[in-house]
């Protein structure tokens, strides 16, 4: 098992795991395993999600693609140039990202979509060693509370430090930026709590805040 991310057998939550298995024998094409991060460890902005959707990453095997989630997401990203090419929903559909990589706090499919907190905690090393692995990392953006508190426990804070409120970016001791949103989720897109102009303006703060290079693709 590697530091940064689980082998494809994790057996670290037993939940998980059962969970992982019967997928596997129900749907035995789909990737069915702990889903690795997306994009180069070089990026300087990292995007924290949950966990991979039952029929989405777990199904495809690369963060936030075949579900609805990661239709606001990454066409957010190709707007503000972070990433190229098309999303077409399939990890063959050759899109790539710019300066940004894409994970989850969670590397494998919870049942529900809810994992539980020995479930984040059985976890987040790995998030810790990415961050570690990643040397022009400046910030973070995570989408929904169990994110935010997934990365300032990677990076050495108590959940406690700052609370979750989307929109903000709060500015961590060492100078490492944190951005909240809300989850790209369909229950929040659809109910009116996250839209794509609150997510857009979301990333464009940060993309400012790191002096990333937004623009067209």
């Amino acid at each position: 098992m590697s530091t940064i991310d689980p082998g494809h057998d994790c057996a670290l939550c037993p939940r998980l795991e059962a969970y992982r298995l019967a997928n596997r024998a129900a749907n035995p094409a789909w990737f069915n395993g702990p889903v690795p991060s997306f994009g180069s460890l070089d990026s300087r902005l990292l995007v924290v999600g949950l966990a991979p959707g039952v029929r989405g990453a777990n199904r495809t095997g690369r963060p936030f693609t075949g579900d609805f989630a990661g239709v606001l997401l990454y066409q957010t990203l190709l707007k503000f140039g972070l990433a190229s090419g098309r999303y077409d929903a399939n990890p063959g559909d050759g899109m790539g990202l710019r300066d940004t990589r894409v994970t989850n706090a969670v590397r494998c499919v919870p049942p529900g979509n809810l994992p539980t907190p020995a479930e984040i905690s059985a976890c987040n090393p790995f998030l810790t060693a990415e961050l570690a692995a990643m040397p022009g990392v400046r910030g973070v953006l995570a989408l929904g509370g169990v994110s935010h508190k997934a990365v300032l426990r990677a990076r050495g804070l108590r959940a406690s430090h700052v609370p979750f409120q989307h929109g903000v970016l709060h500015e961590l001791p060492d100078g490492f930026l944190l951005a909240d949103s809300y989850h790209v989720s369909r229950l929040n897109t659809n109910t009116g709590r996250l839209t794509t102009a609150m997510f857009e303006a979301v990333v464009e703060a940060l993309i400012h805040r790191l002096a990333l290079t937004p623009g067209a693709v």
